[in-house]
């Protein structure tokens, strides 16, 4: 009985020691996973830094330059930012004249990284400053700071230029890894997808507008009144450093009154002061307009997104134009 015991004790034993080795000959055996390297894709701006990693994917290790909270107009490209680009396959910009690139776009400091505009193939919308807004209502002319673009840079406010956008960014990181080519198609069409379905509400939800003007902090919405069938009245000019006269206060202000204008859009980074004021003389109220140029960190955290702020705006207008 003994005996058989310590037979039966021996056969398991060995059946495990078994067991170990062809485990441990079967880890040894599977090759280590070879570490996938991603493009570097280094951006200025959150539009085009949403857009690249929308694209990308879990291809693309995406920096974004101007950080969350920073007024992207001040912006001026450091050395850091210089070695940030150097280490990159793509730099990626807005353009139209949005960002201070000019001094960025030589080799010696792309080294191997391709540029790319990123509005190149939009349709531009011709800048308007304010002294032409005021002489098509009144017929003369009125001092303003003049803003020095040529066009209104702020397209991807424009769901339909956004695609186009999306589809350039798709060449970009095809042209520098072709062997992903039909991954970054996929990603470029399901975000489109969902471009044209905002499109699509925006259209819906506007179509019934009986309202024409908004009144903003600065003229930054060209693209989306165009698009929608509005109008936009910037305190500011394209640029929120573009002060306005007492002269356009004053001209804004009669306007807001006449047309009884019941909301004054302000934005999250730029300063409300000059909307509070407009709003307190004319008993306004205020709401958010968020022209998306770059994010809090606050919105960042919050998980906050190009779509979901273009839903919020699409609701304030709402109000506003209805």
């Amino acid at each position: 009985m003994i005996k058989n015991w310590r037979r039966f004790v021996n056969v398991i034993m060995c059946l495990l020691v078994l067991l170990l080795v062809v485990g441990c000959g079967s880890n040894a055996a599977k090759p280590a996973e070879p570490e996938v390297k991603k493009i570097k894709v280094v951006t200025t701006m959150y539009p085009v830094y949403e857009f690249v990693k929308q694209v990308g994917g879990d291809k693309v290790d995406v920096v974004m330059l101007i950080p969350p909270g920073a007024e992207p107009h001040d912006w001026e490209p450091t050395a850091k930012d210089i070695i940030q680009i150097k280490s990159a396959k793509i730099f990626a910009y807005h353009g139209a004249d949005f960002e201070p690139v000019e001094k960025l776009l030589h080799k010696d400091v792309l080294s191997d990284a391709l540029p790319v505009e990123v509005s190149k193939d939009v349709k531009k919308l011709e800048a308007k400053h304010a002294e032409e807004e005021e002489e098509e209502e009144h017929g003369h002319e009125h001092g303003d700071s003049h803003d020095e673009h040529k066009f209104d840079p702020h397209a991807w406010l424009d769901p339909i230029a956004a695609q186009q956008e999306i589809k350039t960014i798709e060449q970009a990181l095809v042209t520098v890894d072709e062997k992903n080519a039909d991954y970054y198609k996929q990603n470029a069409e399901t975000y489109n997808k969902k471009l044209a379905e905002l499109d699509e509400q925006y259209k819906k939800a506007l179509a019934g507008i009986t309202r024409k003007e908004i009144v903003t902090s600065h003229r930054a919405f060209g693209y989306l009144a165009n698009r929608y069938g509005f109008e936009q009245l910037g305190i500011m000019g394209l640029s929120p450093d573009a002060e306005p006269t007492p002269d356009r206060m004053a001209k804004i202000t009669e306007f807001c009154r006449e047309h009884k204008v019941k909301y004054i859009f302000f934005e999250t980074v730029t300063s409300p002061k000059l909307a509070q004021t407009l709003a307190k003389e004319t008993g306004a109220e205020l709401l958010v307009l968020n022209p998306i140029e770059s994010l809090t960190e606050q919105e960042m955290k919050d998980g906050k997104n190009y779509l979901t702020i273009m839903g919020e705006n699409l609701v304030n207008l709402q109000k506003a134009l209805k």
